[in-house]
């Protein structure tokens, strides 16, 4: 499991494992559904839409005739919607394997959502945050469960602003600085998370991981912008499929070498593309003090306590 070239080949029997996916339905998370689905997991494919979640299951039952899917509804910038999910999952299942933090937007145009919150912070990290509260339960009772939270080579960029965490009113809000925070949100979270797991005896691990430079329909919001345009020639070459960037979140999830607090990406130039290694987040992202006030701050915005 620990060879450079790992792929879907690598992934182990996941027979009797109950893996959630979020933003299932598409792209990175379609990719990892399909993953598990094939090496049989019992997957629930989590959707904003059900429609689109119901066309994503019958794609993949096409090729894995076999594969064990739920679809469930799950609309991460919805926290009545976070708290139903984790509810109804509660009653369904007795056991969560694996719960993988996929959905999220990027560089959107300024919003609040009904909660009140900018977006991408809210979709990215605050509503699954909540979820992985919601479900912790269950996270606790199983053995060897894994949190995977999926960030980006963007947290590079990202810069914690506790007196303005949401761009209030769309103050200072520019689409990529919004995107960078809630990336490196992920992975502020996930080593807080991997701490207090450490430090309660629990037997589960909280993992992150990024696809690199991938093809998924997270672009859409600069993909008819005049540069990238121009570049888009250049821009596929760099690019991999949704597939291969799927395969680091999927490598976090599922390979029995890896070890809490790790994060995963592309092997290749700057982490773009290439076959899953582990890889380093920046110095920020390990800073204990963000961390915590991130931490407090996610728990007073969703009204939720992370019982860890």
């Amino acid at each position: 499991m620990s060879k450079e070239k790992w792929d879907k080949k690598d992934i182990p029997d996941l027979s009797g494992k109950v893996i959630i996916v979020t933003g299932g339905n598409s792209g990175l998370g379609y990719e990892s559904v399909k993953a598990f689905a094939e090496k049989g997991a019992e997957v629930i494919l989590a959707s904003r839409s059900r429609r689109k979640g119901e066309e994503a299951k019958s794609g993949i039952m096409k090729e894995v005739p076999d594969a064990k899917i739920t679809v469930m509804r799950l609309d991460m910038v919805d926290l009545d919607c976070v708290k139903t999910f984790s509810e109804e999952f509660k009653k369904r299942y007795k056991r969560l394997d694996i719960v993988m933090n996929n959905a999220g937007i990027m560089t959107t145009p300024y919003f609040r959502t009904k909660d009140g919150f900018e977006g991408q912070m809210s979709t990215n990290h605050l509503g699954h945050f909540a979820l992985t509260a919601g479900l912790m339960d269950l996270i606790k009772s199983t053995k060897g469960s894994r949190v995977v939270n999926v960030s980006s080579n963007a947290h590079k960029a990202g810069k914690m602003d506790f007196d303005n965490l949401l761009f209030e009113d769309g103050r200072d809000y520019r689409p990529m600085k919004a995107y960078g925070r809630s990336k490196l949100s992920n992975l502020l979270f996930t080593y807080e998370l991997q701490r207090r797991f450490e430090a309660a005896g629990i037997d589960a691990i909280a993992v992150a991981a990024h696809p690199g430079f991938s093809e998924t329909n997270l672009v859409r919001y600069i993909d008819k912008k005049f540069f990238y345009k121009v570049l888009s020639p250049v821009i596929s070459l760099m690019a991999q499929s949704a597939a291969m960037g799927a395969l680091p979140q999927i490598r976090a999830a599922v390979d029995p070498m890896v070890k809490g607090g790790e994060y995963y990406g592309p092997s290749g130039f700057a982490e773009m593309k290439g076959h899953p290694v582990r890889v380093s987040s920046n110095g920020v992202s390990h800073n204990r003090e963000a961390a915590r006030k991130l931490w407090e701050a996610s728990e007073k915005l969703t009204g939720v306590r992370m019982r860890v």
